[in-house]
């Protein structure tokens, strides 16, 4: 028998900032603040959009080198679903969100590669309709 994955839990993260980082992730994309304290001397949080959640630590001495510059294996980007195009185009403009990418389309889905203050890469993904669907597979998995 084998566990049954539901999805991703969330992500364990060192930032800047705990402040500027849930404060941003609250403007772009609706997270709150669910916990937060210090532990071993460094603040840190807990903030939830949806079902998904960032556990953040503040290391505000870290740098932010590419994992690929580094040649050592590591997260190259992280990727959160929206289902309303015109509410993140006018999050976009609202908030001066800065992108590493151009907007992409791929055969059911379009996306943005953003970058919070920290420097991570956000893949913001849409599928198209809603559903998630990859091209050879007939069977579509309605989004959550």
């Amino acid at each position: 028998m084998k566990a049954t994955i539901k999805h991703v839990d969330h992500l364990n993260m060192t930032v800047k900032s705990v402040d500027a980082t849930a404060d941003w992730y609250g403007r772009v994309f609706g997270f709150k603040t669910v916990e937060g304290g210090v532990s071993r001397g460094r603040r840190w949080a807990i903030i939830r959009g949806g079902d998904a959640m960032l556990c953040i630590y503040e290391e505000p001495t870290f740098g932010n080198e590419d994992a690929y510059d580094r040649k050592v294996h590591g997260v190259s980007h992280f990727g959160l679903r929206i289902t309303d195009r015109k509410a993140w185009e006018e999050t976009i403009k609202r908030e001066g969100v800065k992108f590493t990418y151009p907007q992409t389309r791929y055969p059911h889905s379009d996306s943005w590669y953003v970058e919070d203050p920290s420097g991570y890469e956000i893949e913001v993904a849409l599928w198209d309709n809603d559903v998630i669907q990859f091209d050879g597979i007939k069977e579509t998995v309605a989004a959550r």
